[in-house]
């Protein structure tokens, strides 16, 4: 049996043309770049190469990029970063109801330091106004960190005013761009983002390599403390073949991000059209405002870590809530916050397409989730 993959708003497998660019530099271009020798200086190169290709994507300055290990640190480092780093100026941050759990979590932990915390609520499709976010703007207030697309439901912000009020304000910006980067164009400059978040593995490159962006003046406060790496804002050896790897996926993405939006968002408004058919089901997200790749579904009358269980049976992966949180039994607080009530977030499904998603794929899905969804339902205690 052919095994179909469509969770890739989870992790993507890494291209193969990024494993390519990658192989030198785990035996033959191994270097530490903090080195003045050769092989160092090679690695050097190759870094800063890297650095650079990933600046033009986003109209920053290279010195701008500062590489992680993953886009949790990252938005860890944005917060608690900022947060340290200005805690003369104010204790006031502002999120949203709808962040990736990092977020959420370093933000309860700025709590505990004595920091104030504000969640923006979200329309039913996941929206934010951006008129909140400056009505609750204070004084106090050093901090706004919006997802830009959201990795459960899809829904596309209009980062662009909130940036534009925090800069009018005098407040920095974060935005955590995981899920949009390198799908959405971002330009830094024109919607005034301070920080920003992108991660490796979301697009066909390694694990174990993110970026924050951070706009030169911004005063952050580096968490992890050592050899100076990273203009001594994120100390540690870094990891060149991650990032060598990263920077292709960019490279790739860049010539293909046209053309593969067109295709990925064919797929998914076929996918939407037929599974809307299914009685009592809805879409979760904005209908138009939504990431290519994403469709998130709730089914009435059902569990959804059943639904992901009978489609793995018939070999097909899909998820039910984001990847990093989709083993607690607690309904997604994504969905709740769009004002879902708590069984409906439960029978909650999220389909992902990517890069190697074919028709055939999308047919198999929408020919076999119906009597899933009947035979689930037949058995269901929730009805």
């Amino acid at each position: 049996m052919k095994k179909i993959y469509l969770d890739y708003a989870a992790t993507t497998p890494v291209d193969k043309r990024v494993t390519k660019a990658m192989e030198p530099y785990f035996s033959e271009k191994f270097g530490n770049t903090m080195s003045l020798h050769s092989f160092g200086q090679e690695a050097k190169l190759a870094l800063e190469n890297s650095r650079a290709v990933l600046a033009n994507l986003i109209n920053a300055e290279p010195n701008e990029i500062i590489f992680t290990g993953s886009a949790t640190e990252s938005n860890n480092f944005a917060l608690k970063g900022i947060a340290l780093a200005n805690k003369n100026r104010g204790n006031h941050i502002i999120i949203s109801s709808i962040e990736h759990p990092c977020i959420v979590e370093s933000a309860k932990w700025l709590e505990k330091q004595g920091f104030q915390i504000t969640k923006i609520s979200v329309d039913k499709y996941g929206m934010i106004n951006p008129e909140d976010v400056k009505k609750a703007i204070t004084d106090k207030t050093i901090l706004v960190s919006i997802i830009h697309a959201s990795n459960e439901i899809g829904t596309i912000q209009d980062i662009e005013k909130i940036g534009k009020i925090c800069r009018e304000k005098g407040i920095y910006f974060h935005t955590d761009a995981s899920q949009s980067f390198g799908k959405i164009l971002i330009d830094v400059e024109k919607i005034n983002i301070d920080l920003l978040t992108a991660s490796s593995h979301k697009i066909y490159g390694p694990k174990g390599a993110g970026l924050l962006y951070v706009r030169e003046g911004v005063k952050i406060e580096p968490l992890l403390h050592g050899g100076g790496q990273e203009n001594g804002l994120r100390s540690s050896t870094i990891n060149l073949p991650a990032i060598v790897g990263f920077a292709k996926a960019v490279e790739i993405y860049k010539k293909e991000m046209n053309k593969e939006n067109k295709r990925l968002t064919a797929l998914r408004n076929k996918l939407i059209k037929e599974v809307l058919k299914i009685k009592n089901s809805h879409l979760n997200g904005h209908p138009e405002k939504r990431l290519a790749n994403n469709a998130n579904f709730s089914f009435d009358f059902i569990e959804g870590e059943s639904l992901v269980m009978q489609l793995d049976m018939e070999g097909i992966a899909c998820s039910t809530g984001s990847a990093c949180s989709s083993i607690k039994l607690e309904p997604s607080h994504v969905l709740l916050a769009t004002g879902l009530r708590a069984e409906q977030a439960h029978g909650s499904l999220r389909v992902s397409l990517g890069r190697y998603t074919t028709e055939k794929d999308i047919n198999k899905l929408i020919e076999v989730l119906p009597k899933i969804v009947k035979k689930i339902r037949d058995i269901s205690p929730f009805k």
